[in-house]
């Protein structure tokens, strides 16, 4: 989820080897209501940055340690987890050429101390104002404009950080591939708006299933849920309980249909559930949606398609039943 979404307030990371400038910079923005957090040393600086994960580093250009403002920077910006993190340096130094390469290297300001009050305030405002916008305009990009949905894109991204986060802390990660039952043919008796419907009130089922879990529009008919922290049993169940919720709609079919006078219409959905462990030791994002997509199309009843309206997990392809893990 955005962290703009999730923060009361925005959070700045300060690394700077003097206490006094951090005891400063408190005081002086105290009634911004910023989160605040202290680094002392560059390593303790490069740890918070990936524990925090703030909205902005004030970073001194000369830290008296292991490393100088530049190799932190360029550190930052090495890392994938730390690289869009909006970095200002701080120096009661002003010379330009420090301020060439740090603005090369992908810092977006350079304050000089001692801090003008007033200026200071100014500086970060506008920065946090920029990103803000920045990250609604990617928000936007990565949603669904039909379901409201995450779209594709923001699927990808998503998944390759939950694999990588469920790999090192060794957690269950689970994903539910889904689509919706001969959608062609409603599309095709009761015309696309109907369609169209069917889509965003599968979507709005997907969206208030767990508050943990990830509800994505994979493309056409095709979904897919991330359930971070979650085991292939529980999450088919969860994929279980979408299926029944979907079968259960009463649908309005329109008057102009061709079918209109042929009573009510079931919609059904078909679904397929993998974990990485159903996967092996090493497997990644692609090998995860591989196994949940084998599922979707065992679950649809393979090439024969006659099955449809049910569940099946990674484990089924392999002969063995949920109900036998301990």
């Amino acid at each position: 989820m955005n962290k703009w979404m999730t923060r009361a307030s925005p959070s700045i990371l300060v690394i700077d080897d003097a206490e006094p400038i951090h005891r400063l910079l408190k005081i002086r923005l105290a009634t911004e209501k910023y989160d605040i957090h202290s680094a002392l040393t560059s390593s303790d600086g490069l740890a918070m940055a990936k524990e925090v994960h703030p909205d902005l580093i004030l970073l001194d250009l000369r830290i008296d340690d292991e490393m100088d403002g530049l190799q932190v920077l360029q550190r930052l910006k090495d890392d994938e987890a730390t690289s869009g993190i909006t970095v200002i340096f701080i120096s009661g130094e002003s010379d330009g050429d420090q301020r060439v390469k740090a603005l090369d290297l992908g810092a977006v300001d350079f304050i000089t101390k001692p801090f003008d009050e007033f200026e200071l305030r100014a500086r970060l405002r506008c920065q946090l104002r920029a990103q803000r916008t920045l990250h609604m305009l990617e928000q936007r990009a990565q949603v669904d404009g039909l379901t409201e949905l995450w779209n594709r894109a923001y699927f990808d991204q998503r998944l390759r950080a939950e694999v990588a986060e469920a790999r090192r802390h060794s957690r269950p990660l689970s994903i539910v591939m889904t689509d919706i039952d001969r959608f062609k043919p409603l599309n095709d008796t009761f015309g696309h708006p109907f369609g169209d419907k069917v889509l965003e009130q599968f979507g709005r089922i997907l969206s208030h299933g767990r508050a943990s879990d990830i509800a994505c529009r994979f493309g056409g008919d095709e979904f897919a849920v991330i359930l971070p922290h979650t085991g292939l049993r529980e999450a088919r169940e969860v994929a279980e309980r979408y299926r029944v919720m979907m079968q259960e709609q009463v649908w309005t079919i329109p008057p102009h249909a061709a079918a209109a006078d042929k009573g009510p219409v079931i919609v059904t959905v078909s679904l397929g559930v993998a974990d990485l462990a159903s996967c092996g030791e090493h497997a990644g994002r692609t090998d995860l949606v591989r196994m949940a997509d084998q599922a979707l199309y065992a679950a649809k009843g393979g090439s024969g398609g006659a099955a449809r309206n049910r569940v099946v997990s990674a484990d089924e392809l392999c002969g063995e039943s949920i109900e036998e893990e301990a």
